[in-house]
């Protein structure tokens, strides 16, 4: 088994006023050579913008994207003709395949938005463009897996041009387990709220583990309600 543990006060950061960042790799002006990406995940943006404020229209090209918002609501626009709102509880995926233009903005005028956005290398390049966004059950999170991202769109999930998985737990205190979709991948642990220990690391808010050429399912000890997201990659 190999691990790399990152603590949430080792991530890189950016204050611009209306937008507070962290990076868990390098991302803009945040360049650390050692954390440039985890297998095929490339970015893990943990953003709060303020009201009514937000990204305007810009380009991406060849990359999975993944949004996840945590508290508010993201305004998003494309030159696909997509204009939407995403809250709490959903989930967008984003090809941006041969090319996409995009906004995303707080919808609020009054209330901050958390998000977390992740970038993933596709299998390919030269995808077609898609974009695609999706509910899920607050009680199907609950003290088991929920499956938000895959390559196939199992168990209803959403899927993108990779054999990647993103899931989230709301668990109890006790334990748990995670088991691989795949076993030759890694998983990208990110503490979102409360406390666990994994492979004999602690994992408090915001800390984050990556795994690789583990056993079938790994053994989750959470000290408290907790959310855990996991993002399962291919490592080459």
């Amino acid at each position: 088994m190999n691990t790399i543990f990152h603590s949430s006060d080792s991530r890189g950061g950016a204050n611009h006023g209306w937008l507070k960042a962290k990076h868990s790799f390098s991302f803009s002006d945040y360049y650390d050579n050692s954390r440039m990406h985890f297998g095929k995940l490339r970015v893990l943006n943990d953003d709060v913008i303020a009201p009514a404020t937000g990204f305007d229209i810009h380009p991406h090209q060849d990359m999975e994207i993944i949004t996840i918002p945590l508290s508010g609501s993201l305004k998003h626009g494309d030159n696909m003709g997509h204009e939407e709102i995403i809250t709490p509880g959903e989930v967008q995926v984003m090809s941006a395949g041969t090319g996409i233009w995009h906004s995303e903005h707080n919808a609020s005028a009054s209330e901050p938005l958390n998000l977390f956005q992740i970038w993933i290398f596709p299998d390919n390049k030269g995808h077609k463009p898609r974009y695609n966004q999706k509910m899920f059950s607050p009680e199907n999170v609950q003290n088991k897996w929920q499956l938000f991202v895959s390559p196939d769109g199992r168990d209803n999930s959403l899927w993108i041009h990779q054999n990647a998985f993103i899931s989230m737990i709301y668990a109890d205190k006790g334990m748990h387990q995670y088991a691989f979709n795949d076993k030759r991948n890694g998983v990208y642990f990110m503490m979102v709220e409360g406390s666990a220990d994994l492979v004999n690391n602690k994992l408090n808010k915001r800390d984050a583990i990556g795994i690789w050429d583990a056993d079938d399912t790994l053994d989750i000890l959470f000290f408290e309600n907790s959310q855990l997201m996991a993002i399962e990659v291919p490592m080459n």
